[in-house]
């Protein structure tokens, strides 16, 4: 093993820990979801009648179902966010054991991609959701909360940049199949 391989491995040892992290994490978020909208729909009758005492303007019913609209889009980030990690997980697996132009990879950089992109749509109406809810708690109030809304910029260019590798990775495949066909 040479230098120049050592933090290779070290670089790689160091993705696939923080994409594990990054996937329990996530777990962690998807089951706290799971548990809170059961909870949240045993409890609703409670919930509505203490909001609508506080808000008059939004009924209990209403402010509950934007609540577990809110939970199923945060979910489906959550398990778009956990897939993304594991085809990354993939992709440096195959980096690790020295073969990164595989087929595979390019397609699981074209999933990431799609990943990304759906995470991308599902924060613009996360994003109005929240914004409503701001306004209903404020109005109750309850507690004060702010919501940054905005163009996610380097979410998108990401977005670009893993269509653009899963191109280069796909055209990297087909020349060394092209090479090893020529040998």
């Amino acid at each position: 093993m040479t230098m120049q391989d050592k933090p290779n491995d070290i670089l790689l040892l160091a993705g696939k820990v923080l994409t594990y992290i990054a996937q329990i994490g996530l777990a962690l978020g998807a089951l706290a979801i799971a548990i809170a909208a059961p909870l949240m729909l045993i409890f609703s009758e409670k919930v509505s009648v203490e909001f609508a005492q506080k808000a008059s303007e939004v009924s209990g019913v209403t402010f509950i179902a934007v609540i577990l609209g809110l939970m199923a889009i945060a979910f489906a980030i959550i398990a778009a966010a956990f897939a993304f990690f594991g085809k990354l997980r993939a992709i440096i697996a195959s980096v690790g054991e020295g073969d990164p132009f595989a087929p595979e990879n390019a397609d699981r950089l074209n999933l990431m991609a799609w990943l990304l992109l759906g995470i991308q749509l599902l924060i613009i109406p996360a994003m109005g959701i929240g914004l409503i809810i701001a306004k209903w708690v404020d109005e109750a109030g309850n507690a004060e909360i702010t919501i940054d809304v905005g163009l996610d910029i380097e979410g998108i260019l990401m977005v670009i940049v893993l269509f653009i590798l899963a191109r280069v990775f796909k055209h990297g495949a087909a020349m060394r199949e092209d090479l090893e066909g020529t040998v």
